[in-house]
């Protein structure tokens, strides 16, 4: 059941290794711009208005829904991010990263070389995650800096920083400071993002803004520039532990900011929604906005991620749906 959507995305898919930003210069950051930051505003009513047409503008079906899932895979941090976390179990993660879709169905598909964008665990976990993908060429990202909260002191976040990227880790997942936004003490966020970045290496940033907790669209803008000046690599949403994480509306907003960036300065910011991405459907909606906000440049795992675990299992769900024309029970596509 091959189809020109099929092979399309199985080019792109085989001829990227999932390195972050591997054809992509790295950010360099700029000095803050207190007017660029104070110019920056979110008209809420617009951006709902937006958002909300968006799921029933786009339906994609068949062949081309497929291809397009098959791309939203690629693009997939798999996390496991529990108190209960366990060599063993991030083990099993691993080897589903390396192995997202059953073998059987990329066979039926056509499709080669499919692996997830990057496996995202503890810091305490990199080791374990670090073995078992070995020679995989898929990334190890750590949460560090005090994750979820950010609040430990700033001395033993940048510490822990230094000592995931010593454990192998190729991106670290920062947690900003959300008083510095709720204060609107901008240098101070700058300044530490900043810091964090250096300490961070030749290991890749991704700023999380926690999006839920930053007051107003307005805030989550700002936030999104002053990062971006500070030399984040990528900007993502949310820890997944807030009451609010990923959604349209905010996404909105951090795509609009990272295209002004890019028009500004030349240089491409990656995207992470996270948090509240569970459905198949959803990843569609999400990778059409990309696609009409950025552009086909910020299609893939260079610069887009998924910070999600449960959305693997639901499109694995739907490849079979197109497959065979009937659902599968979940037990069929276990995550580890």
């Amino acid at each position: 059941m091959k189809s020109d959507a099929n092979i399309e995305i199985n080019a792109k898919i085989t001829s990227q290794h999932h390195l972050p930003q591997v054809t992509e210069p790295r950010n360099p950051g700029l000095p803050l711009d207190m007017d660029w930051v104070r110019s920056v505003r979110a008209n809420t009513s617009a951006i709902e208005r937006r958002c909300a047409s968006l799921p029933g503008r786009r339906s994609i079906k068949k062949n081309h829904q497929a291809a397009w899932l098959l791309r939203a895979v690629s693009c997939i941090d798999l996390t496991t991010l529990s108190g209960d976390d366990t060599e063993r179990r991030v083990a099993r993660i691993c080897a589903k990263a390396r192995q997202p879709v059953r073998a059987d169905l990329l066979a039926e598909l056509g499709i080669t070389g499919l692996t997830t964008g990057a496996v995202c665990v503890y810091h305490e976990m990199v080791p374990a995650a670090v073995a078992a993908l070995q020679g995989s060429g898929i990334p190890v990202a750590a949460v560090s800096t005090g994750f979820p909260a950010g609040l430990s002191p700033f001395h033993l976040r940048i510490q822990e920083i230094r000592e995931s990227v010593a454990a192998g880790a190729k991106e670290i997942d920062i947690v900003i400071s959300r008083r510095h936004v709720l204060e609107g003490n901008w240098q101070a966020l700058y300044d530490e993002i900043a810091e964090m970045r250096e300490a961070c290496g030749d290991a890749h940033v991704k700023a999380i803004l926690a999006t839920g907790e930053l007051g107003s669209l307005r805030n989550v803008g700002r936030a999104s520039v002053v990062c971006m000046m500070a030399g984040a690599d990528f900007i993502k949403t949310s820890t997944g532990k807030e009451s609010v994480n990923a959604t349209l509306p905010v996404t909105l907003v951090m795509i609009r900011a990272i295209r002004d960036y890019f028009e500004r300065t030349g240089h491409r910011v990656g995207y992470k929604p996270a948090g509240g991405i569970s459905k198949a459907k959803d990843a569609l909606v999400y990778l059409a906005l990309i696609k009409e906000e950025l552009g086909d440049a910020w299609l893939n795992s260079d610069l887009f991620r998924f910070g999600a675990s449960s959305l693997l299992g639901d499109i694995e769900r739907q490849l079979e749906h197109h497959l065979t024309g009937a659902y599968s029970a979940g037990y069929r596509h276990p995550m580890g």
